[in-house]
């Protein structure tokens, strides 16, 4: 199987946070130097301070006072301003990797050949939102460790001038603290790691009883479904409360550490103050310098723990970048020019060598006995399952299924599930979605009746280039009754997955929505199951006539796997499975006069 040149063959969670840094480099290092400048001139505020009490205040010299009162503003207006600069760099590299992060899972997620392990819609909804940011907050984290470790050298080196023993204190200290600490960073990693895999599941369930709400309630599941919920999420909240355990005790740790190390040194220097070993600046300094140290002490000692966050959202970013795709990128391409469509001894799911032929321009429909067998031949034609999952051969407008690329096939093959989505948004947007860039434009053509168009320019714009084409959608679908329905029209809002819309209703809307994209090879399933008899009827006619009727056009061809009587009677042929295989072939008249097992499964 051929895989994509342009992903990496094997992505981890190292990796991605490597290729974080080393592709915000330019950015990291210059914020880097910044906020390593902003520390220094953190360091240097007692350093200052103290030399005003023993150069300035203690001689009483108000010259040397306002000359050193001038540097510290002066001082002060450089740490501001580095700082500034430095967080906006850095918060645009942080802001433009997670957007990236995003934009790549979203890729993955949608690329066209599927992928293999696909992660819930709930998990990867987290995946892309949440560790896409925990990833990018590396850019942060770096930074921040550097800028603690220049400012506790600075600090350390200070203190050394003022008296060896209290920078020995600092620079030897630091270390051993942050050493000691280290045992619980394995701990840390693992409660952050579980957390975030908890969560992960809890919201992809969330997703699946949200958008399975309807159902639950006809067969009033609705009970159990909140209890595996419930479940669910409180193993969530449980791993979130131990991971939360064990980055407070951490951060108690480090935190104590730091304040101990820090009064250490100021006790130390206190004795050497009343010792006449320093002076009152020199001990004002180094006060100062203690209770400053705390800080990149602290942020030193969480090093770990914001690590194993960052590293546990790139591993799971690292799990989808690295799923392979479902189907190749094959090199044939089929033929745009009246396409057909060929099954030869095709074995997937229950199909159990399956032939068929749908020449071009032709109307089919197939009958499955067994609904599985409907399914399965769905799914195949939609490019769901991978070469090794099916034996046999499908060739679409000549070209092999499984040597051509799934972007150029749905080019010519659109097939539309049983189960459909719709989007939120207006009908307008719902129904254009699938038409092609550069479809014909026919700006000059009437708006249809009853689709007035308010405040959406982009609606408007498309239905002027699409009028004629959307007026014949419309009517051949049935969703001119929807749109009328409405006193917006086409600019009727709908939530997502189409509620507030019967299923009928939705139905007509996604059939729209395939009639509009005009692909030379349309298949059906069950377009019509939720819908009236009289529209029913409608609809298989004006299927008919949209992509049948003689013209001089290229021939569109169109499967349709339903049991309808209404749309078996429109098509040109019907093919009957069971059993996994072809068991009858003819004109729907002559299978229901003939074929006492078609007649109880069509006529109702």
């Amino acid at each position: 199987m051929t895989t994509d040149s342009t992903t990496p063959p094997r992505w981890t969670g190292g990796r991605v946070l490597r290729r974080t840094l080393t592709r915000n480099a330019r950015r990291l290092a210059l914020g880097t130097v910044l906020i390593s400048l902003h520390q220094v001139c953190e360091s240097l505020v007692p350093i200052f301070i103290g030399a005003i009490v023993d150069q300035a205040i203690a001689p009483a010299d108000p010259y040397a006072l306002a000359a050193w009162l001038a540097g510290l503003a002066a001082l002060f207006l450089a740490l501001t301003s580095v700082w500034r600069f430095g967080a906006r760099i850095l918060m645009r590299a942080i802001a433009q990797e997670a957007h990236l992060l995003r934009l790549e899972v979203a890729a993955k997620a949608t690329d066209p050949r599927g992928i293999r392990t696909e992660p819930r819609t709930g998990d990867l909804l987290t995946i892309a939102g949440t560790d896409a940011q925990n990833t990018s907050y590396l850019l942060d984290y770096v930074p921040r460790i550097a800028g603690a470790i220049t400012a506790t050298t600075v600090s350390g080196v200070a203190l050394l001038v003022i008296d060896v023993p209290l920078g020995l204190a600092v620079l030897v200290g630091t270390p051993l603290v942050l050493a000691a600490l280290q045992a619980g960073t394995p701990r840390i990693t693992r409660r952050v790691a579980e957390q975030q895999e908890r969560a992960g599941k809890a919201a992809s369930l969330a997703t699946d009883l949200v958008s399975g709400l309807r159902p639950l309630r006809g067969i009033g599941a609705e009970a159990a479904a909140t209890r595996r919920y419930r479940a669910a999420n409180r193993e969530s909240m449980l791993a979130m409360i131990r991971a939360a355990r064990a980055q407070g005790g951490y951060l108690a740790a480090s935190t104590a550490s730091g304040a101990l190390l820090a009064c250490g040194v100021a006790i130390l220097a206190g004795w050497f103050a009343l010792d006449g070993r320093i002076t009152v600046g020199a001990f004002i300094t180094v006060i100062g310098l203690a209770q400053f140290l705390m800080e990149p002490m602290t942020t030193l000692a969480m090093l770990p723990s914001w690590v194993a966050e960052a590293r546990a959202s790139a591993d799971r970013v690292a799990k989808v970048l690295a799923t392979e795709p479902l189907l190749p990128d094959g090199p044939e391409t089929p033929r745009r020019h009246a396409p057909g469509l060929v099954l030869r001894s095709v074995r997937y799911g229950t199909l159990d060598g399956v032939d068929l032929e749908v020449r071009p321009g032709e109307f089919v429909g197939v009958v499955a006995h067994r609904a599985a067998d409907g399914e399965s031949l769905v799914r195949l034609l939609a490019a769901e399952a991978s070469p090794e999952e099916y034996a046999g051969e499908v060739l679409v407008g000549g070209a092999a299924l499984d040597r051509t690329h799934p972007a150029r096939l749905r080019e010519i093959l659109l097939v539309e599930p049983h189960h459909t989505d719709l989007f939120s948004g207006t009908i307008m947007a719902n129904i254009t979605a699938g038409v092609p860039a550069g479809a014909p434009a026919v700006a000059t053509a009437p708006r249809p009746a009853g689709a007035p168009v308010g405040g959406d320019p982009e609606a408007a714009e498309r239905i002027d280039a699409l009028a004629d084409v959307l007026a014949d959608v419309l009517t051949a679908s049935a969703a001119d009754q929807v749109v009328t329905a409405h006193p917006d029209g086409l600019d009727h809002v709908i939530a997502e997955r189409g509620a507030g819309l019967s299923g009928g209703q939705r139905q007509r809307v996604a059939l729209a929505r395939a009639l509009l994209a005009r692909p030379p090879i349309l298949v059906l399933h069950d377009p019509t199951t939720a819908v009236d008899s009289v529209t029913e009827h409608a609809i298989a006619n004006g299927i008919r006539a949209l992509r049948h009727a003689p013209g001089d056009g290229p021939p569109y061809t169109t499967v349709v796997v339903t049991s309808s009587p209404a749309m078996l009677a429109v098509t040109d042929r019907v093919v009957v499975l069971d059993g996994g295989r072809v068991i009858a072939d003819g004109p729907h008249h002559e299978l229901v006069a003939a074929d006492a097992d078609y007649r109880r499964a069509v006529l109702r």
